[in-house]
């Protein structure tokens, strides 16, 4: 039996009395701060009950929105307006004219605040083998610098050939700057980037960034692939650099995801979110070209952002609208369906208005529980109509979105709430009958 003294006793009801006050404090956060009513009842309850476990967990996970990081980015630095105005001056003669599509292209420009280009080469990378090789390509053509993106790189096979690409090229005098997520790549060891850092490459993980207020931000990460040569090529799509997207890991076997090769105005959008994110850890702006050229006739493209630091939730308002303005179809493959209300909503609305909507999914998944909780919304998206189809030669990584006709979308975010709320994703939008 424990006989506490009157001292220790009185240390013990501050410190409780102190969480108490503490959980209390942060429940009310979380009510005036939760992006949604869910959320926001969820927390405040856990905290006011049990604030001694709610505590850590909500100083972790508990932040629904990046504070600050765009206006710290685009209104407080002088090289990242100066950026940001040269961009748009170079993409403005070039705006799209979406003649069938206008109210969706002026939509999507104020949610994305980028502009819908035209006069872009678009090429279709439909799987590791593909996309690899083009990017490599890219690469080794190269002549003044290079950026690369990625949620995931590892230190196999594909990763070493990626690594030694981008040695020779800073060796013979290219900038190579390399951004990868802290998480997404924690097993990547330090010994990966020796030799092109000595060669004189700058190599950043977004993960302990300089200008975050707030250290306790593991739950926002950099989702986005991004690689671009020269500022006229660019590459986005579902590819991290891993041998299981070559389809070498013997649990998936066949891998299957899509990427995009971009040439041409909208390249200059590819380059500005990977400005924006460098910034973001490194504190200062790479010297980039922001001279751009087009093709008389090409493809209509835009870029679109979304983070957790929008005031709008980007990403769930894209699909929304993307659903709203289909007409006949609207196919989506994705590896996790566990989608937000809106959406899920927006998906149903769409097929009791007749749109032949689908949804693909792996058969086999990496995640189970995220698996299994897909199964929940989608008996309530097939009581409206919605068809779910299963991928199973392999898993199925990609991220892509077809409406009617005209309308393609490729990208970095998935059907789920991370991707929604929590990530910093990327989705190309293409509008053209013949992609």
């Amino acid at each position: 039996m424990f006989i506490f003294s009157v001292e220790e006793l009185t240390i013990i009801g501050l410190f409780i009395a102190t969480l108490e006050i503490a959980g209390i404090g942060l429940a009310a956060h979380a009510v005036l701060n939760a992006r949604t009513s869910q959320g926001a009842i969820a927390w405040a309850l856990f905290l006011i009950a049990a604030p001694f476990l709610a505590l850590p967990l909500y100083a972790f996970f508990g932040q629904q929105k990046l504070e600050g990081y765009l206006p710290s980015c685009r209104d407080n630095d002088l090289s990242i307006q100066r950026a940001m105005t040269r961009m748009e001056e170079q993409s403005r003669p070039f705006q799209a004219k979406l003649s069938t599509r206008a109210s969706l292209g002026r939509f999507m420009e104020k949610l994305s605040g980028m502009i819908f280009t035209g006069g872009n080469t678009v090429d279709l990378l439909v799987n590791g083998h593909a996309t690899f090789e083009s990017i490599f390509t890219a690469i080794d053509q190269a002549q003044k610098y290079v950026l690369v993106e990625f949620f995931i790189v590892k230190d196999d096979e594909i990763g070493r050939e990626l690594l030694q690409r981008l040695l020779v090229k800073q060796r013979s005098g290219v900038q190579v700057y390399f951004l990868y997520d802290s998480i997404g790549s924690y097993a990547l060891p330090q010994s990966y980037w020796q030799e092109l850092v000595s060669a004189g490459a700058i190599v950043h993980a977004f993960g302990s960034p300089k200008r975050f207020k707030n250290r306790f931000l593991l739950n926002f990460r950099n989702h986005r692939k991004i690689v671009v040569v020269d500022g006229k090529i660019g590459f986005a799509g579902g590819h991290n650099v891993g041998d299981e997207y070559l389809g070498k890991n013997k649990r998936f076997g066949h891998w299957r995801d899509t990427h995009l090769r971009l040439s041409g105005p909208a390249v200059m959008g590819l380059q500005a979110l990977f400005m924006e994110n460098w910034f973001l850890v490194a504190g200062e702006v790479p010297k980039l070209n922001w001279i751009t050229e087009a093709q008389t006739t090409g493809t209509n493209v835009l870029v679109v952002p979304s983070g957790p630091s929008d005031e709008l939730e980007t990403c769930s308002l894209f699909f929304v609208q993307m659903l709203n303005v289909a007409k006949q179809r609207a196919w989506i493959t994705s590896p996790y369906f566990v989608p937000n209300e809106a959406v899920l909503e927006a998906l149903n609305i769409a097929a009791l208005r007749g749109v032949d909507v689908r949804v693909m999914i792996p058969e086999n998944p990496d995640k189970k529980t995220v698996w299994f909780a897909a199964f929940a919304y989608m008996k309530v998206a097939q009581s409206a109509g919605v068809s779910f189809f299963r991928y199973r030669k392999g898993f199925l990584h990609q991220k892509v979105m077809l409406v009617d006709d005209d309308l393609a979308v490729v990208g970095t975010a998935n059907l789920d709430n991370r991707s929604f709320r929590l990530n910093f994703e990327l989705s190309v939008l293409v509008s053209d009958h013949s992609f």
